[in-house]
């Protein structure tokens, strides 16, 4: 599914990512955890293509397609999900509204016809169900005076809508309570398919107990330098991370 060979990347000519091998099949749930500034939301940033990175070597190939010279709109076309750890409010544009462009705008870019009408309302009636919204919450602006739980399941609700091959979370848990934390899980494991792969970053694992990842991965200093099971994420939570970067010095 995704393919990232030796990245190298970096922002305002700083060096960030150093080296990235990552390989996620169809079906698995990979977590990335590492301290501040090990480099994990740049990776989400580089990988969905955002303009202020830039990737000086390397590869990052999805579904055997190399996505290296595509703009993130390009991305987000063949299946590439970004759930952002800051959203951004976009007054006067309802949620509905928001959704129905954008995967209007995916079929365009795949040559077909807008989704018709029924077919979207009976699309939007199912996932908004799925994921426990209420029906007002689609009426109102996009993110405008929602709280942070309230960001993550709309995220979460596009993910649904959008139905990604691969879905990137950045720190979807970050300030959320153990209620919205729940809830945004619980939408993650129900989208999940053979068909689809899943990456979450996180700092704690409190997520992990939530949305149980087949593999986790240890970014530090640009590069991941440990790779385990569920069991790597509890052994960090319980050491933190310098015995990490004692492996890695000594």
């Amino acid at each position: 599914m995704l393919k990232i060979k030796d990245l190298h990347a970096s922002v305002e000519g700083k060096s960030i990512l150093k080296g990235i091998n990552l390989e996620v099949k169809a079906g698995e749930v990979h977590a990335i955890m590492g301290p501040n500034g090990a480099g994990k939301s740049t990776l989400a940033s580089v990988v969905a293509g955002k303009e202020d990175y830039e990737v000086e070597s390397g590869d990052i190939v999805l579904s055997d397609e190399n996505l290296n010279e595509l703009d993130a709109e390009e991305r987000a076309h063949k299946g590439v999900f970004l759930s952002f750890q800051y959203p951004v409010e976009i007054p006067g544009v309802s949620v509905t509204n928001f959704i129905k462009t954008a995967i209007n705008e995916t079929r365009k870019a795949k040559g077909l016809e807008d989704m018709p009408a029924k077919d979207m309302l009976k699309l939007i009636r199912e996932k908004s169900e799925l994921l426990e919204i209420d029906r007002k919450f689609l009426s109102r602006s996009l993110n405008e005076g929602f709280s942070g739980g309230e960001k993550k399941r709309n995220e979460i609700f596009q993910m649904a809508m959008l139905e990604p091959k691969l879905a990137i979370l950045d720190e979807t848990d970050s300030g959320l309570d153990i209620d919205a934390l729940r809830i945004v899980a619980n939408g993650v494991n129900k989208l999940k398919s053979k068909d689809n792969a899943v990456v979450v970053i996180t700092h704690y694992q409190r997520l992990l107990d939530y949305i149980v990842p087949d593999y986790v991965h240890v970014l530090y200093d640009g590069k991941i330098v440990k790779s385990g099971g569920k069991e790597l994420a509890h052994e960090l939570e319980e050491k933190g991370y310098d015995w990490i970067k004692e492996e890695v010095n000594a």
